[in-house]
């Protein structure tokens, strides 16, 4: 059922990732014109994934009627496939967010979806069915929703669930976004939405990002008062400066409990590009434009964390493991399964992008 009220008025508030979850909800990527050679490279990867994840978490994929038999055939048993048609697979954004309360009570929140960004620079004309993705999820695990009046993406945001969302103002102010509304209306529909006490603003996100810099791809909440930050230490890379000025804002800020923000530097991989190869099975689209030898935004702290479990993209293997230290010595408490996901990088995003944790 759609509500007319707001999480905030009813008391429900936004979880962070690392608390409990009781679901995970990926889509089958099929759309020709962003991933290589029929999807079926990308279908393997979002296999691997959904399969691993399905070790600690109950999945569902959403699939669209034509591709059920393919899915079913790479998915393991358990692994839940759910007929919902949408444009393309990124579930962070266009699945729900889902909200709790203190009784334990779940209800979602469908964001307006544009493709990220619109007629300004949205990335395919036709979004209409990603935009009704949030609502059938809520339906088929029984919670109500709320219809939230303003363009937002699950990647763009994240929590630590005690009060403190953190975002980009490359990604919120966007002009393809919500142009209508102030950076402090925007900030007052986030704290009705999420019920969240402060906003932290970083400027930007990584380097050559679609999305008009999620913050997802840039870093990650991994406890109270804790993150993770994509972090390079070459003078040359564009990504240095960016870095950076999220340091120095994240060092400035405290949250919103008062407490300073503890920061745990990600090398970032690579760089790394877009091969000749690569971007010739990629049928040609004017919205998403694939050029070999063009930056791709990758990043190690766009990572899923599930029940004590850390879902972590391997894209390089001169800073695979170096990542995976850096981690495991952050969340000792955390397994880090390590899954290749440069077919997930070359659509535009990662684990964390294609998949949307339903709280417990």
């Amino acid at each position: 059922m759609k509500l007319s009220t707001t999480p905030a008025e009813d008391g429900f508030y936004f979880p962070a990732e690392f608390q409990p979850v009781s679901e995970v909800w990926l889509a089958w990527p099929e759309r020709r014109d962003n991933w290589r050679e029929d999807a079926k490279p990308a279908q393997e990867t979002f296999a691997n994934i959904a399969n691993a994840i399905s070790q600690v978490a109950k999945v569902r994929v959403a699939v669209c009627s034509g591709s059920y038999d393919r899915a079913r055939e790479m998915l393991d048993s358990e692994v839940r496939l759910v007929d919902i048609p949408f444009n393309d697979a990124w579930m962070r954004d266009i699945g729900p967010t889902v909200v709790i309360n203190d009784k334990g009570e779940r209800r979602g929140i469908s964001w307006k979806f544009n493709a990220w960004g619109g007629e300004y620079n949205g990335l395919y004309d036709n979004w209409q069915q990603d935009d009704l993705v949030a609502a059938s999820v809520c339906d088929i695990i029984g919670i109500d929703h709320y219809q939230a009046p303003f363009v937002l993406e699950g990647g763009s945001i994240h929590t630590d669930g005690e009060g403190t969302l953190y975002t980009t103002e490359e990604c919120l102010l966007s002009p393809g976004r919500n142009p209508h509304l102030s950076k402090s209306e925007i900030e007052a529909l986030l704290k009705q939405y999420l019920a969240v006490e402060k906003v932290i603003w970083v400027p930007n996100g990584l380097f050559n990002d679609e999305t008009d810099g999620h913050v997802d791809n840039l870093m990650h909440v991994i406890a109270p008062a804790k993150v993770v930050l994509s972090w390079t230490d070459d003078p040359s890379d564009p990504q240095y400066d960016l870095s950076r000025e999220a340091e120095a804002v994240l060092k400035s800020e405290t949250d919103a409990k008062g407490r300073a923000i503890d920061i745990v530097k990600l090398p970032l991989p690579g760089p790394l590009h877009y091969s000749e190869n690569e971007v010739s099975g990629i049928d040609v689209s004017s919205g998403m434009n694939r050029s070999a030898g063009e930056r791709l935004s990758a990043s190690y702290a766009n990572f899923l964390i599930v029940n004590n479990h850390v879902f972590l993209p391997l894209l390089d293997k001169n800073t695979d493991a170096q990542a995976v230290e850096i981690l495991s010595a952050a969340m000792p408490n955390h397994q880090i399964i390590g899954i290749p996901s440069r077919e997930v990088l070359l659509g535009g995003g990662n684990i964390h992008c294609i998949t949307q944790q339903i709280p417990a």
